[in-house]
């Protein structure tokens, strides 16, 4: 008897040990795996798909962290801009692949749905693409953060700008879900807040081909602006087919509340000259956004300079992995992990520094440009000129007025 007491306390002792070994090794796990989740082909391809997965391969190597042993993996989905498709892609990934991050989740619908899950497995959002303004609102979480834009934003910079200079009467082009519905409010609180008036809008499916029955609505409701409350090839679309129907000539002005410099390169300037809207990235604005997108552009797939979403997943991976190594490790604990990428600023060659907010946005300055007129551009995709900087306190919507959960604990 007093053998096989002696037998289990031994045992009892080696499983301790063993146990105290095991907690300093997980501490010290330096294995990552991040999902880049967006459209690979269709209507957002241009301003993310292949190239945000090469901006999240440049982050990995600019962190340094595979020099210091960490073993680093990154994967891709196509989500098809469609929730459901997007929502079953994550939980793959989360629950058989073991996926640490998923980041870039343009399409607003996609990427609330995919918030919701990150949150239920304890995982990271990184968002980059959406633009919906509620992922930091009334549907923040503990495990997201919004690194780039968002549609308060967006409001904000062309909305108010172009309100003010006279055009107090609008009407929107909104594609109909998520992310069009939210940009249609807050650009609409925005327009009355300054004065102005909404006489109308119209509903669009995305991806839309014909938009001529839209555009006759928007020419008969005589607005001085027409709101466009869209994104990548829907946008484009709905420009090069106003030109045919003539609102601009006719004296109405075209608003593109989103526009990338994929978009305008696709129309080209003598299409888009002219056009105001509101960005937080533009690869030309300094010496490291030029030496950065020189070098992204020899990765790109497609040979392209980087969209301000393409930039935004760059800069948010770069911040995640440096708060990996800030911990020693990887916790594969997500709540935690966010948590210590509000308390580090983050500072990167493309947005500078700027804190990480409580309910998860990234405060960063944005500015109101103009696409120059064919004859203005001296080089390869010299498109822009800035009209405006918006500071990084009116670029987001203050905390005093949010309604994210999270700052009522």
């Amino acid at each position: 008897m007093k053998k096989k007491t002696l037998a289990r306390h031994t045992a009892a002792l080696v499983a301790c040990v063993g146990l105290g070994l095991a907690s300093p090794a997980l501490a010290q796990d330096k294995t990552v795996k991040i999902g880049v989740l967006n459209d690979m082909s269709s209507l957002y391809a241009d301003i993310g798909g292949p190239n945000s997965v090469a901006a999240v391969k440049m982050a990995v190597e600019d962190s340094g962290l595979t020099k210091k042993g960490w073993k680093i993996d990154v994967v891709s989905g196509d989500h098809q801009n469609k929730p459901d498709i997007g929502v079953n892609i994550a939980r793959q990934w989360l629950d058989s692949d073991k996926i640490d991050v998923i980041a870039d989740t343009p399409n607003s619908g996609v990427a609330l749905a995919v918030s919701n899950l990150v949150k239920e497995k304890n995982a990271v959002h990184l968002n980059s693409g959406a633009a919906t303004a509620d992922l930091t609102g009334k549907a923040c979480t503990p495990n997201t953060v919004s690194f780039t834009y968002d549609t308060y934003m967006l409001a904000n910079g062309t909305g108010k700008a172009l309100t003010k200079a006279g055009g107090d009467s609008w009407f929107f082009l909104t594609a109909d879900y998520a992310f069009g519905h939210a940009l249609e409010r807050d650009t609409a609180a925005v327009v009355t807040a300054n004065g102005g008036k909404v006489l109308g809008g119209v509903k669009h499916p995305i991806n839309t081909s014909d938009f001529s029955s839209f555009l006759l609505q928007a020419q008969a409701s005589k607005a001085k602006v027409v709101g466009l409350a869209n994104a990548g090839g829907d946008t484009t679309n709905a420009i090069k087919q106003a030109a045919e129907f003539g609102i601009v000539s006719g004296g109405q002005k075209l608003a593109a509340l989103l526009l990338f410099i994929n978009d305008v390169h696709s129309l080209g300037l003598k299409t888009a000259q002219g056009l105001t809207f509101t960005e937080s990235f533009y690869w030309d604005m300094n010496d490291q956004t030029r030496a950065w997108s020189k070098r992204f552009q020899a990765a790109s797939p497609k040979g392209t300079m980087p969209s301000m979403t393409v930039a935004g997943v760059y800069a948010a991976v770069l911040h995640y992995l440096k708060t990996l190594d800030a911990l020693g490790g990887n916790p594969h604990d997500g709540a935690k992990v966010v948590a210590k990428m509000k308390e580090l600023p983050t500072d990167d060659p493309l947005f500078g520094k700027g804190p990480l907010r409580a309910d998860g946005r990234r405060l960063i300055p944005a500015y109101l440009f103009e696409v120059k007129k064919p004859a203005e551009s001296k080089y390869p995709w010299d498109y822009y000129k800035q009209i405006a900087t918006i500071s990084p306190d009116d670029a987001a919507k203050p905390l005093a007025t949010s309604d994210c959960p999270l700052l009522k604990k």
